[in-house]
């Protein structure tokens, strides 16, 4: 729900396709969809909500019922008749839900009865939106039609999504409408990582969360720490030493294969140079872990090529799979991972190792001064 806080010229696009790739049900952004085919979805916004002061005329208040049979019914009116009943059971004034709120639900109801929803904290949640939104919900619902849920945008949306569930449930009881309890309930505010966790909570109210600032101006890396630097010139090895060892390259074309265990559990990502023939699986092979002292010994039940030559000379070697593909590999090769790697508080280091063949070629280049 990023997109005008996306950078760039095409900021809001590829954040929009990524984000979807990495594991987003969908996006706001409906550019993406026409483009791209990311599925979209969105809420009110509250300027729409604003816009309206209560005193609106509506043009055609008549709305036919789901099943499309039977009379058409003034919305305007079922909608004050059910606001009365609501009002009473949840202990407020008949006016202190706002005019203008609940002229925009109506609005939008009628306009989009099959996907009725309430955005409810433009005034005050308990006291105006919440009451609003039932009223037109359960207006809808006499005529067959059913709400698909409702949004908060600040305060504290966890302890708001456990006190709206109870609200639906009470008056769910008290009107014998059971759909509405499952009402769903979706949550948006600068969620970032810490507030996602404690969304997604088990015990959690919260059905469906909203992420934009946080993900595509990414506060946590703004920058991606990797670079384009010389590994060959015409066959012959080059290798970056600097003063810093982090920053220093690994010389060679290479290959890259991932070794995984008998129950297809990951080891470790294998680098070697591209001249190596290809480990083999059930095969031993000595290696030298990124970071350890010294050489150990591996043998992968399967191994998995990384490397796929996708452009060359400029130009595409084959067709690009579509976005849904790519998302499922994405899906399928982080589903790997194990709870330690994917956990926010100090997550394990995934382990990368070098062949033996490489390790000598940085330790040549190394005591060589890297020519």
């Amino acid at each position: 729900m990023g997109l005008r806080r996306a950078q760039g010229p095409d900021g809001g696009l590829t954040a929009s396709t990524y984000s979807y790739l990495g594991g987003f049900d969908g996006s706001s952004n409906v550019l993406a969809g026409q483009l791209r085919g990311v599925p979209v979805a969105g809420t009110l916004a509250h300027s729409f909500i604003t816009s309206f002061s209560g005193t609106e005329v509506t043009p055609d208040p008549m709305l036919a019922p789901a099943a499309g049979q039977g009379p058409k019914v003034n919305l305007v009116t079922c909608v004050k008749v059910w606001l009365e009943r609501v009002c009473a059971q949840l202990g407020l004034g008949l006016q202190e839900p706002h005019l203008g709120e609940r002229a925009a639900f109506v609005a939008y109801a009628l306009a989009f009865p099959q996907a009725f929803q309430g955005l409810l904290d433009t005034y005050s949640v308990l006291r105006s939106g919440l009451p609003n939104f039932l009223a037109v919900a359960l207006a809808l619902g006499e005529l067959g039609y059913r709400p698909v849920g409702v949004r908060l945008d600040s305060g504290d949306l966890l302890q708001q999504a456990q006190e709206i569930r109870g609200i639906f449930q009470n008056i769910s009881a008290q009107f014998q409408v059971p759909w509405l309890e499952s009402v769903s309930i979706a949550v948006s505010n600068n969620i970032d990582e810490e507030e996602l966790a404690r969304l997604a909570q088990e015990g959690s109210e919260v059905n469906v969360i909203g992420i934009g600032t946080s993900v595509v101006t990414c506060p946590r890396q703004p920058s991606l720490g990797c670079v384009y630097k010389l590994v060959s010139v015409g066959g012959q090895p080059r290798m970056k030493l600097t003063e810093d060892p982090e920053k220093q390259t690994l010389p060679g074309s290479k290959s890259a294969f991932r070794l995984l265990g008998p129950n297809g559990s990951l080891l470790l990502d294998l680098l070697q140079l591209a001249e190596e023939p290809p480990p083999q699986a059930g095969q031993e092979l000595r290696i030298w872990p990124q970071g350890a002292q010294g050489p150990c010994t591996v043998r992968p039940a399967h191994v998995e090529p990384l490397l796929q030559l996708w452009l060359q000379h400029g130009q595409l070697c084959k067709p690009l799979p579509p976005l849904a593909e790519s998302r499922a590999f994405a899906q399928q090769s982080l589903g790997q991972l194990s709870p330690e790697h994917r956990r926010m508080e100090q997550p394990a280091v995934y382990q990368v190792a070098l062949s033996e063949k490489l390790q000598a070629l940085v330790h040549r280049l190394s005591a060589l001064g890297a020519p």
